[in-house]
């Protein structure tokens, strides 16, 4: 013979849980609140099951071919199997113009003194001043010097690059000689994509800044001395918009 229950027969039988009944303690268990929810077993939560192997997306043959070619011209780059280079972002020359004109300004004034320098300083009164032999190769070495630094302000100026494949966009931001890093960032990650131009010059040689806005951490990514950024920003937005519907991201012609 069962039995007799000791809860009424209108209510319904509740299961019992030790985790749903939140014991203070119970040995091998953690009850921590923070983490507490990685334990539970509560209603509306559903577990997939995940596949020991993961599948392998077919890639066209087309994709395959602008990869083999992206590839080959972008070795630096690291690309996944089917990604292709769609937009490569040139910078506008005019950022080249303050560190040629600087380094232009140094070594004429390098050369001006060393053609003003008097070649006999014994007849120069009230002045003791080195002799030209003196200074000729310290001269030299400063011309030098400068030049080795405009080399290198516009070769660091030429590293930054930035790239939109078919998957994601890429920027190499190099700050100095021996300082650099990439970012990249999803199509499917970014909320926006906008340029700026300010000022009648950059209006009248077509350059500015491109903007991207990514969800989530509200990152914002800038590439600044974009060479007619308009039409950049459009491809971009639409190989955004084509990534996050679904659709092949379509390469353009650089």
């Amino acid at each position: 013979m069962n039995e007799k229950s000791d809860q009424p027969a209108n209510e319904p039988v509740v299961p019992s849980s030790h985790v749903t009944a939140a014991p203070n303690e119970m040995p091998g268990h953690n009850f921590d609140p923070q983490i507490r929810a990685q334990y539970a077993n509560e209603p509306k939560v559903v577990h997939a099951a995940r596949q020991p192997e993961a599948a392998n997306l077919t890639v066209s043959e087309d994709n395959v071919r602008r990869h083999n070619e992206s590839v080959k011209r972008y070795p630096h780059l690291n690309l996944s199997e089917g990604e292709f280079i769609v937009l490569d972002v040139k910078r506008h020359p005019i950022g080249l113009l303050m560190p040629v004109f600087a380094t232009a300004i140094g070594i004429l004034a390098v050369v001006a003194l060393m053609i003003l320098y008097p070649n006999d300083t014994s007849l120069t009164t009230g002045m003791m001043l080195p002799s030209y032999e003196a200074v000729f190769w310290p001269l030299m070495i400063l011309m030098l010097l400068v030049g080795i630094g405009g080399s290198i302000a516009v070769w660091v100026y030429l590293q930054n690059q930035f790239y939109m494949t078919n998957e994601s966009v890429i920027q190499e931001i190099q700050h100095s000689l021996f300082s650099r890093h990439e970012q990249t960032v999803s199509l499917g990650s970014i909320e926006d994509a906008s340029f700026k131009q300010s000022g009648i010059l950059q209006v009248m040689l077509n350059y500015g800044t491109v903007r991207l806005s990514t969800e989530g951490e509200e990152t914002t990514y800038r590439f600044t001395y974009v060479a007619n950024p308009r039409n950049h920003v459009a491809v971009l937005n639409n190989a955004i918009e084509a990534f996050k519907n679904g659709r092949a991201v379509d390469p353009y012609e650089n």
